[in-house]
C-alpha cells in the first residue's frame, strides 16, 4: 500500500503480534480496523511509532486524505481524552491513519491532558 500522506509505502510491522502498516518515509501508521484500539491497550506498544512527530505535525495539516487500503476520502477525527490529537478515520474499511508521534503521543495521557478533560466535562 502506498502512504496517505506522502509518497512512501507502507511496510508490515508486528508489535505484540498485532499486524500495523507503518509509511517508510514519513513514520505515519495505518491501523486496520480494531487494531488500533487493541495496541493501545499493550502496555509498552507506543515504541511502534518510532517516526519524527515534527514530520507528523507537518502532515497532519492535509485537509484531504484518501484511505490507502480503499481509496475513500478519510474523515478527520479528534480523540475525546486528548483533543490535540487529530487522526483520520475511513467510513467504510473503518480504518484509521495516524501521523508520527500521534500514537506515541495518544499512548501516554499526561496530566495536564487529564485536567484538561475535567475543565470541559469530558471526566466526571
Amino acid at each position: 500500500m502506498q502512504c496517505p500522506k506522502c509518497s512512501g509505502t507502507l511496510q508490515v510491522v508486528v508489535q505484540d503480534r498485532i499486524e500495523i502498516d507503518r509509511c517508510d518515509a514519513c513514520g505515519g501508521l495505518w491501523f486496520d480496523r480494531l487494531e488500533l484500539e487493541r495496541l493501545r491497550a499493550v502496555p509498552g506498544s507506543a515504541a511502534v511509532d518510532s517516526g519524527d512527530p515534527g514530520v507528523g505535525r507537518d502532515h497532519n495539516r492535509q485537509s484531504k486524505t484518501e484511505c490507502p487500503r480503499c481509496r475513500t476520502l478519510m474523515i478527520p477525527m479528534v480523540d475525546l481524552r486528548q483533543s490535540h490529537i487529530w487522526y483520520e478515520s475511513c467510513p467504510v474499511c473503518y480504518g484509521k491513519w495516524l501521523d508520527a508521534g500521534e500514537f506515541k503521543d495518544l499512548s501516554r495521557e499526561t496530566i495536564f491532558d487529564f485536567f484538561r478533560g475535567l475543565l470541559t466535562g469530558e471526566r466526571k
